[in-house]
C-alpha cells in the first residue's frame, strides 16, 4: 500500500489537505481526483510517502543513522530540530523496495498478541515489545507505523487494511476488526490457528506436488544428457564400422539425433505451452477456472475442496455472533478461502438468496454447490437447533482432521510411486546400456580381416596390401 497526501484549495480560498492510502500510486491518484471533482476542488500538489535516510546526534552523544517515513524531507528534518537534535543529512532512499515478510513471522506475531491479551497486557505494550523483537526490517517498520496511527486514534480496521500488502487481506481484515469486535483475543487466536493452517497445508501440499515434480524434472534432464552426449558417444563408434545395432541401441541412438537436430522445435514444445497456461491463469477468468477445476483432480482435488470448506467453517465461527450479522459473516469466510470460485458462488449465489428473496443460510448455501452434503447436512442441524456456530466450529475440526490425516497419506502414497518411475526409468537405461556392451562385430568380417594377417609377411606388407587393410577397417 502507498499512501498520499494531497493539497487543494477551496473556491473561497481555503487551503485543504488530506491523505488517501491505496494500492498503487495511480490508483493513489485516481483517488485523489475523483475527491477533487466531487468537491468541486483546485487541486495545489500531491506528495507520496517515502522512506528517509538520516543522521543525527543530540549534543555530545554518538551519531545515530536510520529509516524514517514521511512525506517530504523538510517534515524529517523539522520533527528533529524540535527534539533538539543535530541533522547531519536527510535524504530521501534509493531503492524504497519493501518485500513482504515471511508468513511465519506474521504467524508469530499474531500467535504472540494473542498470548500476551490473554494474559491481560494492553496491546499499546504488546506492540512496544513486537516492535524491539522483531528481526524483519518489514514487519517491524510496519507495526511502528501500526502503532503511531493507533495513539493519534486512527480506526483500526483503516490502519490494518493499509498494510494488506504485508499481512494479507484477510488477516488484515480480521487484525483491524478486533479491536472493534469486544472479543480481541478470541479473533486474533482464530487468526493465528487460520495462519497456521495455512501454512501446514502449503508445506504439505509441496511435499505432495512439488518436491516430486522437482525430483522428475532433475531425472528427465539427467535422462536428457545421458541420451544426447554420453550414449551417442559409444553407439556411433559402432555405427562407423558398419555395424548392425540392436533395437533399443537404434532407437535411442535415433532419438538422440532427433532431439540434437530439433532444439529450437524441442524447446518451443516445452516451454510454449508452460507460458501460455500460466499467462492464462494469471488472468481473472483463467483464476476462476482454474480454482473451479482444482476441486476436480484426482485424490488431491476432494483435499483441496475439504480444506476451503474447513476454512470457510472456521472463520465464519469466529465471526459469527447472530442470525441478525450473517451476512458479513458469510461474505468475509468465502474471501478467505483463497479460491475465487469457492468465493463467487458463495456471493452470486448465496448472498442474493438471503438477501433478497429471505432464504435460511443453509439453503442458500447448498444452492452454491461448493459445500458438500456433509456440511449442509451439519449446518442444516445446527440451524434447526439454533446452535449453527458450534456447527461451523465441529465441521472445520472434523475437516481438518480428515485433510490432515488423508494428505499424510498421500505423500507417502505419491513419494513409493516415485521411487518405482525412478527405478523403472534407470532400469531402462541399465538395459540399454547392457545391449550397447553385448554388440560385437559379425563373424563374416572378422574371417575376412584375419586373411590379411594369415599371410607371409613380405606378402601382406606391400603398400598396396596396407591400404586394403586400412580401407576395410575404417570403411
Amino acid at each position: 500500500m502507498v499512501e498520499l497526501k494531497f493539497s487543494a484549495e477551496r473556491q473561497n480560498g481555503q487551503i485543504i489537505t488530506g491523505t488517501v492510502s491505496a494500492a498503487s500510486t495511480s490508483e493513489g491518484k485516481k483517488k485523489i481526483q475523483k475527491l477533487i471533482q466531487q468537491g468541486s476542488l483546485k487541486l495545489l500538489s500531491t506528495e507520496k510517502k517515502t522512506a528517509y535516510l538520516y543522521k543525527v546526534s543530540k549534543g555530545n552523544e554518538k551519531p545515530i543513522f536510520g529509516e524514517q517515513k514521511a512525506y517530504n524531507k523538510k517534515e524529517v528534518v523539522d520533527a528533529f530540530l524540535k527534539l533538539g537534535y543535530k541533522v547531519y543529512y536527510v535524504r530521501a532512499k534509493l531503492f524504497d523496495i519493501a518485500g513482504k515478510p515471511p508468513q511465519q513471522d506474521i504467524l508469530m506475531f499474531v500467535r504472540i498478541s494473542a498470548e500476551l491479551m490473554d494474559q491481560k497486557l494492553p496491546y499499546g505494550e504488546i506492540l512496544a515489545f513486537l516492535i524491539n523483537d522483531t528481526n524483519n526490517k518489514v514487519l517491524r517498520e510496519t507495526l511502528k507505523e501500526i502503532n503511531n496511527d493507533l495513539k493519534k486514534g486512527v480506526d483500526s480496521e483503516q490502519t490494518f487494511l493499509k498494510y494488506q500488502s504485508v499481512f494479507g487481506k484477510f488477516t488484515a481484515f480480521m487484525l483491524g476488526l478486533a479491536s472493534k469486535s469486544g472479543n480481541m483475543t478470541e479473533i486474533y487466536r482464530a487468526t493465528a490457528k487460520f495462519l497456521e493452517r495455512k501454512s501446514e497445508f502449503r508445506k504439505n501440499l509441496k511435499s505432495a506436488l512439488v518436491t516430486p515434480f522437482i525430483t522428475i524434472l532433475v531425472l528427465f534432464g539427467a535422462v536428457f544428457f545421458y541420451i544426447t552426449y554420453i550414449f551417442p558417444e559409444t553407439a556411433k563408434l559402432f555405427k562407423k564400422f558398419g555395424i548392425e545395432l540392436p533395437p533399443m541401441t537404434k532407437f535411442t541412438l535415433d532419438l538422440s539425433d532427433f532431439l540434437l537436430e530439433n532444439p529450437v522445435l524441442i524447446l518451443a514444445a516445452v516451454f510454449i505451452p508452460i507460458i501460455a497456461v500460466v499467462s492464462f491463469f494469471s488472468t481473472e477468468r483463467g483464476q476462476y477456472l482454474k480454482d473451479k477445476y482444482m476441486f476436480k483432480i484426482p485424490i488431491m482435488g476432494n483435499l483441496i475442496h475439504k480444506t476451503c470448506i474447513e476454512v470457510f467453517c472456521r472463520v465464519f465461527y469466529t465471526l459469527y455472533s447472530g442470525s441478525a450479522e450473517s451476512i458479513t459473516p458469510i461474505r468475509i469466510s468465502a474471501e478467505a478461502t483463497d479460491n475465487r470460485y469457492f468465493e463467487e458462488r458463495i456471493k452470486k449465489v448465496s448472498i442474493p438468496l438471503m438477501t433478497k428473496q429471505g432464504i435460511g443460510i443453509t439453503e442458500a448455501l447448498a444452492a452454491s454447490q461448493v459445500l458438500t452434503e456433509t456440511a449442509i447436512s451439519r449446518i442444516r442441524g445446527g440451524e434447526e437447533t439454533g446452535n449453527i456456530k458450534n456447527s461451523m466450529l465441529q465441521l472445520a475440526n472434523y475437516y481438518e482432521s480428515e485433510t490432515v490425516y488423508k494428505l499424510k497419506n498421500i505423500i507417502e502414497v505419491i513419494q513409493v510411486f516415485i521411487a518405482l518411475f525412478i527405478m523403472i526409468v534407470m532400469t531402462l537405461l541399465t538395459l540399454v546400456s547392457a545391449e550397447t556392451a553385448t554388440i560385437s562385430p559379425s563373424q563374416k568380417k572378422v574371417e575376412y580381416r584375419q586373411e590379411y594377417f594369415d599371410k607371409p609377411d613380405k606378402e601382406w606388407l606391400t603398400p598396396s596390401s596396407k591400404l586394403q587393410i586400412k580401407s576395410d577397417t575404417f570403411s
